[in-house]
């Protein structure tokens, strides 16, 4: 059903820190190959109060835009709709809600909407009286529950950054305990939601995200033993699986996240963007800042080395390791090799799928979800 409120998908992205091809798109030998249409890809909901913070995440997160500059952006007043394509992993929807708009309206057919999503995220602004926000997550959440249960809630307790540690982790509590008894008055204790503290001034938002995008990928548990069985023969102490334009990252081994490592990692990116696109293109612009030979090494004053390789065009393999297991350089090489091998299977698995249009089920999600998130039973 059409709306006043309903942006159209956009094409494109603008991506002010990369050359104009370093965006989102399509390799050029993948096109017959090229993810499915927009309406079986996953959709992502970006819901919350006005000025919480909802479009300033998106553009950070996939449109590059420095965090001060967002100062300057005008209130969404509809529906705005992004198509994010640069992988097989890396695909689907994101739908940005005004928060003036009541999409519970008759105007509105909220079923569909919720039909096919896969992950709902609700933002919060933690400097302001959240209890208003409290009411509206509790409305949002108990009806898109009704319609799809396979839904991932996820909270964004945002612009955390004003905050003292201390009352960051008692506004997360106080925030946790209030939804979950209103979920627990409302009969739907298996309604589970997931609460992450974020800033857009800082890597947080990019965890969060990584997190909210990895919920949606059926090979997650492929790419995670993929990443296990390289590590632990190489000699590797943490590896990253990164989406190199939004610097989410889609996969990383069983180890705990240390989020100083996660910064290590994405700063890293930054630099070997940075430097090839000054030194890496030819005299006449021409050619590509990340390709096939895309490799970097830093060795940090610790013995710490960071370790990048591409993996495709817009996959990239980030490792920290110690500087007496990089004496290993061509063990290494070599299980990445293998590696790489065997992502590339992976996605070749993906690609059939959405051919044929039907589950993964060699390769299950967490939530066990279609790739247009619907429940599988209901494919």
């Amino acid at each position: 059903m059409s709306n006043p409120f309903e942006e159209p998908l956009s094409d494109s992205y603008r991506v002010d820190s990369f050359p104009k091809d370093f965006g989102y798109g399509v390799e050029d030998n993948d096109i017959e190959e090229s993810s499915a249409p927009a309406d079986s890809k996953p959709r992502i909901l970006l819901m919350g109060l006005r000025r919480s913070g909802k479009s300033s995440i998106q553009k950070v997160v996939f449109h590059k835009m420095s965090p001060n500059e967002t100062l300057f952006l005008e209130s969404t007043n509809k529906i705005y709709k992004d198509d994010v394509s640069s992988t097989s992993f890396v695909n689907f929807q994101i739908w940005d809600f005004p928060g003036q708009v009541d999409f519970f309206d008759p105007a509105f057919d909220y079923e569909m909407i919720f039909r096919g999503t896969g992950a709902l995220i609700f933002v919060i602004d933690a400097q302001d009286d959240y209890v208003e926000a409290l009411g509206r997550l509790h409305l949002t959440v108990s009806r898109a529950y009704r319609v799809n249960p396979e839904i991932n809630f996820e909270v964004f307790i945002h612009k955390v950054d004003g905050l003292s540690d201390d009352h960051k982790i008692e506004t997360q509590r106080d925030i946790h305990q209030r939804a979950n008894d209103d979920l627990a008055d409302a009969s739907l204790d298996k309604l589970h939601l997931s609460l992450y503290l974020t800033s857009i001034y800082d890597h947080s938002i990019f965890e969060a995200f990584s997190k909210v995008v990895q919920k949606l990928l059926p090979q997650l548990p492929t790419l995670e033993n993929l990443l296990n069985i390289f590590i632990s023969n190489s000699g590797i102490e943490k590896a990253f699986l990164f989406d190199v334009v939004s610097k989410i990252y889609i996969a990383t081994d069983s180890l705990p996240v240390d989020m100083q490592s996660y910064e290590l990692c994405c700063d890293m990116i930054d630099v070997v963007i940075d430097v090839s696109c000054i030194y890496g293109l030819r005299e006449d612009g021409s050619g590509s800042a990340y390709d096939k030979e895309s490799l970097a090494i830093i060795k940090l004053n610790n013995t710490t080395v960071l370790y990048l390789k591409e993996v495709t065009k817009f996959l990239a393999l980030v490792c920290i390791l110690r500087e007496e297991s990089f004496e290993r350089k061509g063990l290494i090489d070599y299980n990445f090799h293998c590696f790489r091998k065997a992502i590339q299977e992976v996605f070749e698995v993906g690609v059939s799928t959405q051919r044929m249009g039907t589950p993964q089920l060699d390769m299950p999600s967490p939530k066990a979800a279609a790739l247009n998130g619907t429940p599988r039973n209901a494919v």
